[in-house]
């Protein structure tokens, strides 16, 4: 499988370690010439230095016999721009676009991204459904169960009350994607401090899910 990621965000560097680990060829472009010397060094993927709207950086970084491109930057003209050469230029076969702006997301699927996903509009079911949700929550898995996604709400008793993130001690294969208080979404930062009924978006791979679970809720069922 050859696979291409578009960005310098945790969710590439997290998807890159996990292919490499299934021996995938990956090759990442990104922009950010400092971030691209981290994501080369650690995930073992090939780095691209551009824009992956870059024609040029798409055939360098072997689009040409790529299975998949996923687009997953900030910008969502740039995610469906990359997507739209990948399939027109290149011939490749699956594009995943990240969508920033949920109102994009049916404008992505009418230009012909095969899958576009609007993470804001993930959370805001999350929201919704809330009430519905136990402690603990599996709420997909990935990557052929190589990757769990789960809602975590701290409650009083949890460990991880007033720590900030980077007072935890969760694994290297561990992130927290999100923070939902008081049904607002917070993008945590290291020294974001972790609150009574929070609501944690954790990914995790299934090996260390029960040790980063104990960590922040003190339990694992």
């Amino acid at each position: 499988m050859r696979v291409i990621l578009i960005g310098g965000s945790k969710t590439v560097y997290f998807l890159a370690r996990g292919f490499v680990q299934r021996r995938y060829h990956v090759t990442i472009i990104n922009r950010d010439p400092v971030r691209s010397r981290e994501l080369a060094q650690t995930t073992k993927a090939t780095v691209v230095l551009g824009e992956g709207t870059d024609i040029n950086r798409l055939e360098e970084a072997g689009a040409r016999q790529a299975d998949i491109l996923l687009a997953l930057t900030s910008k969502d003209q740039d995610n469906l721009i990359a997507c739209q050469i990948a399939q027109r230029k290149f011939g490749i076969p699956r594009t995943i676009a990240l969508v920033n702006d949920p109102e994009n997301e049916a404008v992505f699927k009418q230009l012909g991204v095969q899958m576009a996903f609007s993470a804001t509009r993930i959370i805001a079911s999350i929201i919704e459904q809330e009430t519905d949700f136990d402690d603990i929550t599996n709420m997909m898995s990935l990557a052929q169960g190589r990757v769990n996604i789960i809602d975590v709400r701290l409650d009083k008793d949890s460990p991880a009350i007033g720590k900030t993130l980077t007072e935890l001690e969760l694994t290297d294969n561990a992130l927290i994607a999100c923070i939902i208080r008081n049904n607002v979404m917070i993008v945590p930062r290291g020294l974001t401090r972790l609150e009574v009924n929070d609501h944690l978006l954790l990914i995790s791979d299934p090996q260390h899910q029960k040790q980063n679970l104990i960590v922040l809720t003190g339990h694992y069922t």
